[in-house]
């Protein structure tokens, strides 16, 4: 699955007015301008510099953006300018190339506008924020990442330059740099109470497989199946799982039984194939209830293979029936084995029967017996039990306290989410 990166509103040419209400002073100073308190005087330009510039400046106000580019161009030509005269000269050059679509010298224009100190700070901020927002448009991404984290720096608040920061670093492929923004913005979502956007799990998910990041891009997806649960986060989940390095064949019966649940299971291959382990696992009633699955949905019963279906249906008919009469028979060698697996595998067993007050107790001794071949397996099963049990809450506490490297902690957080929604 490919995720796009999220749209991102990069500033417009929003310095037109900023420039308009500047006012152009061409008087020459005096000093008896200067406030009796011993203020500086206030700064204006000179007549040769002021004259293309209140031209240039008329010729905005009418939209003549190219003409008054070239007024500009005049007033760079008067030597000696002084640092306010390059000030009113930069802002008057940046505003009229963004109105005339030259963003790149836009751009440059207002990085001098913000380099001179001249700016009040909250309207810098709004200069910060287009000059980010240009080079994002104009894809020089290191450059927009750099000015959109100088806005926050600076106090900026608009949520969007955090988008466009996020987007910038990872357009620019700084992984590392999306992630831990877009982590934070997570975990103040989750610290605030609000749902995290979809666009956003998707992007750290998507930054997290291009870092090799496992549990990072397993953290994501079920961040996403809460939230978004969706068909195909589903199956990329699954996937993910199933095409891990190390995942166990036996936990392949665990991963078919969350894909029955799920109605993900569609192929003949996996009626047949979960219905071959159940058996082979001592749970013919399960068995049965697959095979009888697949059959209602039309999808075993039919095709070349038609006759070896009805050979496992006959099997899981009669060994479920047998295995009914005989419920009960070892628990009493079960509980007296050192190990607590047989109480487990025993009380599973009458779960999948329909007796569950039985089964779950079963269940719950052995796991306190210990000895477990694989103690993280059985405390899966258990969820599992206690969600066809109908006990939900006590499904999804005990299979967020399952553990270990090797799938059996990621397929059983998959099975709580699922448990969790139902």
């Amino acid at each position: 699955m490919r995720f796009r990166v999220q749209s991102v509103r990069a500033a417009g040419p929003l310095v037109l007015l900023l420039v308009l209400s500047l006012g152009l002073g061409m008087q020459e100073v005096r000093a008896d301008d200067a406030p009796a308190t011993g203020a500086a005087p206030k700064e204006t330009v000179r007549e040769e510099v002021g004259k293309p510039l209140q031209a240039a400046q008329d010729l905005m106000k009418e939209k003549k953006f190219k003409e008054a580019l070239a007024k500009i161009h005049e007033a760079e030509a008067v030597p000696n300018r002084t640092a306010y005269e390059n000030y009113i000269i930069d802002r008057m050059r940046g505003s009229a190339a963004a109105n005339d679509g030259d963003d790149q010298l836009a751009a440059t224009s207002f990085e001098a506008v913000v380099a001179s100190g001249r700016v009040p700070a909250a309207e810098q901020l709004r200069i910060i924020q287009a000059i980010a927002g240009t080079y994002f448009k104009l894809k020089n991404y290191a450059k927009s990442a750099s000015w959109a984290a100088r806005y926050i720096k600076d106090g900026g608040t608009d949520p969007t330059v955090q988008d466009l920061l996020i987007n910038s670093y990872y357009l620019n492929n700084e992984f590392s740099a999306a992630a831990t923004e877009l982590k934070a913005l997570i975990e103040a979502d989750e610290k605030a109470g609000r749902t995290t956007s979809e666009v956003h799990l998707q992007l750290l998910l998507t930054c997290y497989q291009k870092l090799g990041n496992a549990a990072g891009s397993s953290a994501m997806l079920e961040k996403l199946l809460v939230s978004y649960p969706k068909k195909e986060y589903w199956e990329l989940a699954i996937s993910h799982l199933v095409h891990r390095n190390g995942f166990p064949e036996r936990l392949e019966l665990d991963l078919l039984r969350l894909q029955l649940a799920l109605g993900e299971l569609k192929r003949e291959s996996d009626f047949m194939e979960m219905g071959q382990l159940a058996l082979e696992a001592g749970f013919p009633a399960e068995a049965k209830k697959v095979v009888d699955q697949g059959y209602a949905a039309g999808i075993l019963g039919k095709g070349a293979e038609a006759e070896r279906h009805k050979r496992l249906q006959i099997k899981v008919n009669h060994d479920a029936a047998e295995d009914l009469k005989a419920l009960g028979q070892a628990d009493v060698e079960a509980e007296k084995a050192k190990s607590g697996d047989g109480l487990v595998n025993e009380g599973y067993n009458y779960v999948l029967n329909g007796k569950f007050d039985r089964g779950l107790s079963l269940m719950e001794q052995g796991l306190r017996k210990g000895g477990l071949k694989h103690p993280e397996d059985a405390k899966l099963l258990l969820g599992i039990a206690y969600y066809l049990a109908g006990e939900k809450a006590k499904a999804v506490q005990m299979l967020r306290t399952v553990q270990g490297n090797d799938g059996t902690a990621d397929l059983a957080h998959l099975w709580a989410v699922y448990a969790g929604r139902t």
